[in-house]
This record gives structure tokens, C-alpha cells and sequence, in this order.
């Protein structure tokens, strides 16, 4: 397992719900259908920043989704809410747990 994370900070605070709903609406349904894809976490960490997760099978796969992550931004026209190109680390996922909680 291979997992992307993606840092994006300078985000338009005030649009944070627009972007979220757009997330959930337009972005993950497209990642949930590529090939690898084995999860995505978006997280509100306050003043601005927000940090991504996505988990493919390969690294090819989820340095893939950063592509295909920022082509979805362009084509939303998102880039007055995201101004800035993320910060991104790439790896092995090597320690993991399968029991997750979100809350909505």
C-alpha cells in the first residue's frame, strides 16, 4: 500500500464548506474508480490548511492521483479557494490499522 499525502495551505477559509461539499460531491467518486485506489481523507486543519491522504496499491498509483487531483482542481476552477500548490510526500504505507472513525 502506497499513500500520497498532499498539503494545501493558503485555502480560502471562508469557501472551506464549498470546497468539502465539492470533495465529496465531484472528487472522490472519480478517485474511488481508479485503479488501486484503496482510500482518501480530506482534513481541516485550521488557518488555511488542509491536508489530504490517498491510498493506492502502487507508487505508480498514487503519484498518478496527484496528477489526476490536480487536473480535478483546474477543471473545478478551484484555484481561488486552493492558490497554492500543495506540498506532497509520497511512501510505503509500513504501519497501519484498519479500524477508522470519521465524523462527518
Amino acid at each position: 500500500m502506497h499513500a500520497t499525502i498532499r498539503r494545501y495551505d493558503g485555502v480560502n477559509q471562508n469557501r472551506s464548506a464549498e470546497l468539502t461539499r465539492k470533495v465529496n460531491e465531484t472528487l472522490v467518486p472519480k478517485l474511488e474508480k481508479l485503479s488501486g485506489f484503496a482510500g482518501y481523507f480530506l482534513v481541516e486543519a485550521g488557518d488555511g490548511v488542509f491536508t489530504s491522504l490517498s491510498l493506492f496499491e502502487t507508487p505508480e498509483q498514487s503519484m498518478e492521483s496527484t496528477k489526476f487531483v490536480a487536473t480535478w482542481i483546474r477543471d473545478e476552477k478551484l484555484d481561488t479557494i486552493i492558490p497554492n500548490e500543495p506540498k506532497i510526500t509520497n511512501g510505503k504505507l509500513v504501519a497501519h490499522s484498519d479500524r477508522v472513525l470519521v465524523a462527518a
